[in-house]
């Protein structure tokens, strides 16, 4: 077996009955914020890609997960205990920010779910960054670690109840909202947010050269 790429479970922070964060011992890799991995338990044939939750600069690697009923990776993840090991391949992917636009370029981030995982690698990774965050859930429960960023730029969407700032869905805030053509936006999330969220920022004159987009399935 490869030991290079084995990493520690430092901690397991549960955020909700079924999302949870795993810090693991980074063991110097390296990652551009908006990276993601290929993330398994150590001996096991099967993983799955996860974004990178944690900043560039951190000294730990942390993911966030959601368990899903069928999801055989989300579940054995979920029943780590600190001091076993876990195999990575990655980092993979290039829904990064070019290093010239984060001190000068305002940028719009949009996640649904766990999709607002990189955003918050991006956040810790560049506190000078001017970004306004578009996260969208059921429920308010579901704001992962809401007071990692700053609340005046953090805009939280439910569908489900009316705890969050906007009750809907985060593609009928985009549409009740003008949007600067010069932003750049960055979409994470599912499918179908992804291209109504292209459709709407198209319509606001947002240039395809502008906006960035991460799928997950």
């Amino acid at each position: 077996m490869k030991t290079d790429n084995l990493h520690q479970v430092i901690s397991i922070r549960h955020l909700t009955d079924s999302a949870y964060v795993v810090r693991l011992s980074r063991r110097g890799l390296r990652f551009s914020a908006g990276q993601h991995i290929l993330l398994g338990k150590s001996g096991s044939i099967h993983n799955r890609e996860y974004s990178v939750y944690s900043g560039e600069h951190d000294d730990f690697f942390e993911v966030l997960i959601k368990e899903v009923e069928e999801g055989l990776v989300s579940k054995q993840l979920k029943k780590l205990k600190p001091g076993e090991m876990v195999q990575i391949e990655g980092p993979l992917g290039f829904f990064t920010i070019p290093p010239e636009l984060v001190g000068s370029a305002e940028f719009l981030f949009i996640g649904t779910g766990t999709g607002i995982a990189p955003f918050h690698s991006f956040v810790r990774s560049y506190p000078q960054i001017n970004y306004k965050l578009l996260h969208g859930v059921r429920y308010g429960t579901e704001a992962y670690d809401k007071t990692d960023y700053d609340p005046a730029r953090h805009i939280l969407c439910t569908s489900a109840d009316k705890s969050g700032d906007f009750h809907g869905r985060v593609t009928q805030w985009l549409r009740q909202h003008h949007i600067s053509p010069e932003t750049h936006c960055y979409l994470c999330g599912n499918f179908n947010m992804i291209h109504e969220a292209f459709e709407i920022l198209e319509q606001k004159g947002v240039p395809p050269a502008h906006v960035h987009a991460e799928v997950y399935f």
